[in-house]
């Protein structure tokens, strides 16, 4: 889990491996990941759009960009949160995430970027 300030938005970030969609005899691992992007600052802001580093387990990075998420672009008046769920396909067991949101303060037009601290995606390990 990640949890990050950064002018007043905070991005929270809590990975999930998903065992049902994974293939480990194959070397493919799917993880989800919910992000939860809540506004704690007193002007309105719009996450413009994501740039996501992944990197793998053997440190091979991949860069993902591309406007707003999941289909969205939201607006955030202070006090307002927006919450959604992506996945990750990895060909190792572990790897990690992280990145920023752009964002643009809706009165101003100041542009900056929420940061999104690393969080680890990793498959449990059973203890017997």
């Amino acid at each position: 889990m990640s949890n990050t300030l950064t002018q007043g938005v905070r991005v929270i970030a809590q990975p999930r491996y998903v065992a049902e969609q994974s293939d480990a005899e194959n070397g493919q691992y799917f993880f989800s990941y919910h992000i939860t992007v809540q506004n704690e600052g007193d002007a309105a802001v719009k996450l413009i759009s994501r740039h996501w580093v992944i990197t793998n387990g053997e440190g091979t990075t991949e860069d993902v960009r591309g406007p707003g998420v999941v289909g969205h672009q939201p607006e955030l008046s202070p006090g307002e949160s927006f919450e959604y769920t992506s996945a990750c396909p990895l060909n190792t067991p572990v790897g990690t995430m992280h990145g920023e949101f752009n964002m643009v303060h809706m009165a101003s037009g100041e542009k900056f970027d929420a940061v999104i601290a690393p969080f680890r995606l990793a498959v449990p390990t059973v203890l017997n």
